[in-house]
């Protein structure tokens, strides 16, 4: 049984939780920014996760196993922004149309909700992994 292996791994899904949350927070922190530095409104981000490979140390042909999780990038959701009639508002069109952010906070909430669990889950890995090897150290006794 590899335990070091095992640590890597959840420290990796924790990482990436984390900064999950970060984005989710980002998103959430911008609802209603209408106006960036690039034009238009805030765009959701979403992070993308890809599983990190490590070649076992086996001969030739041999497979690869899992060596965790990392954010292979964060990209921008391609949902078009709400529009929102409010003429008063200083970034609303000729037509009185405001473009708000394409950002929806139940979605962002159920999101921070499955972000929580599976941070917890990989911390639950972790304590489990250290007990594991606390046990072998106490038979090596």
């Amino acid at each position: 049984m590899e335990l070091l292996p095992a640590l890597a791994i959840s420290a990796s899904g924790l990482t990436a939780e984390r900064l999950r949350l970060d984005i989710i927070a980002n998103n959430l922190a911008n609802i209603n920014t209408t106006r960036t530095p690039r034009g238009g409104p805030y765009r959701r981000q979403v992070p993308v996760f890809a599983e990190k490979l490590q070649e076992a140390l086996k001969p030739a042909g041999a497979q690869f196993k899992g060596a965790g999780v990392e954010v292979a990038a964060i990209v921008e959701d391609n949902t078009p922004p709400r529009r929102v009639y409010d003429p008063s508002h200083p970034d609303a069109g000729p037509d009185g149309y405001v473009a708000l952010p394409n950002i929806n906070v139940v979605n962002e909430m159920v999101d921070m909700i499955t972000a929580t669990r599976a941070y917890e889950a990989n911390i639950t890995v972790l304590n489990a992994a250290k007990a594991m090897t606390l046990k072998a150290l106490e038979i090596g006794r």
